[in-house]
């Protein structure tokens, strides 16, 4: 089998993990990278030993390349999807899917009309700890789900990224849009598809400081919640109490997520992560048990979407890892913040089962 050629656009932060993870897939080559400043391309290139480095527009209008990996900041995120599909490739984006869900679906529609493939993380729902939650709840060992909780509690990044301007900025920024993904994800992937969202969201702390790196001491200013708190009603009948907050400079005990059965509870480790320990408690006894991992995984696992989604191509199936899944997602947690703003229940106007027809085929754009 011929691997895949690919091009990452966007060399920041997160690029590397993914230079390093694809390396040696079976499915997919890096043959390339670019970024809107060249020079972070080529030291990208030189780092990783990738053999061109390019402006967007020169990868773009490279015909061997048939997959772009789209690691740039959320904002763009659409124009560069859209940019991708329009020149024929196919596209796996970092997360979010979008800033708005205009853009989102847009992404869809050009996709569908290419008839081109569209993936987006978080793909840490593939790994082993997600993965052994849902084969003990599949195995009715918790019963039949009735309820939930996720909980990402922590101070903001501008402790450690050396640019965290774009995480405070109205829109795409937050807790709920940055870390949201990788929890509403997995609800999705262990519940299955959300169809009404009710909570409340704020600015608690509205001035932050960049604490390390270049801009050392820079003031940022919040223009977008970061304590978001709410619930989210599943189409199966469970309901999660979920909160997402950058205003927590104490530590938690919460739990990251846990599953709440009819005959007992699942507590799973961070979904950031593609491992971690899964929990089981049965009904009427006081002993947690440590269930054997469906597979081996290692912590970062990037990638495993993009090799999803490339052997869902060669078989001709629905890929896991899907721009139908993120848009789901994006709505929900829109929802967070419409509903607080709207002092109401926000029913969803869309839904996502795997290998289903596509969700977002009644989803008309708001323009």
């Amino acid at each position: 089998m011929q691997k895949m050629k690919a091009g990452i656009i966007g060399c920041g932060t997160i690029s590397g993990v993914y230079f390093t993870n694809l390396k040696n897939s079976p499915w997919v080559e890096v043959v390339a990278c670019a970024d809107i400043v060249l020079d972070n391309a080529k030291n990208k290139a030189e780092e990783f030993n990738i053999p061109k480095a390019y402006t967007v527009e020169e990868m773009l209008a490279q015909s061997e390349i048939e997959l772009i990996i789209n690691l740039t900041i959320p904002a763009s995120h659409a124009n560069v999807d859209i940019a991708s599909l329009e020149a024929g490739k196919h596209v796996y984006s970092e997360k979010p899917l979008a800033i708005t869900l205009d853009e989102a679906h847009r992404i869809l529609n050009v996709a569908d009309q290419k008839g081109l493939r569209v993936g987006c993380a978080p793909d840490t729902f593939l790994g082993s700890g997600i993965q052994t939650a849902k084969a003990a709840i599949n195995s009715g060992q918790i019963g039949r789900p009735v309820a939930a909780t996720a909980f990402m509690m922590g101070s903001g990044p501008e402790a450690w990224h050396p640019n965290p301007e774009f995480f405070y900025a109205s829109g795409g920024g937050g807790p709920m849009m940055d870390m949201g993904p990788y929890y509403v994800s997995a609800l999705v992937e262990l519940l299955g598809p959300a169809k009404r969202v009710s909570a409340s969201a704020g600015i608690q702390i509205p001035d932050r400081v960049v604490a390390s790196g270049p801009l050392q001491g820079k003031p940022i200013t919040v223009q977008t919640p970061t304590h978001l708190a709410g619930t989210i009603d599943f189409e199966n009948g469970a309901i999660a109490s979920m909160i997402t907050s950058f205003d927590i400079f104490g530590g938690s005990h919460l739990p990251w997520i846990e599953i709440y059965g009819t005959h007992g509870t699942l507590s799973l480790g961070d979904p950031n992560y593609f491992n971690g320990e899964v929990k089981l408690r049965k009904h009427g006894s006081d002993e947690w048990v440590l269930l054997e991992p469906a597979f081996e995984c290692g912590k970062n696992e990037r990638g495993l979407g993009i090799e999803d989604m490339i052997q869902a191509i060669h078989e001709q199936k629905d890929h896991r890892v899907s721009a139908r899944l993120a848009y789901h997602v994006l709505e929900i947690m829109h929802s967070f913040q419409q509903s607080s703003l709207e002092g109401r229940h926000i029913v969803l106007q869309s839904t996502y089962r795997y290998g289903k027809l596509p969700a977002f085929a009644a989803v008309e754009s708001t323009n």
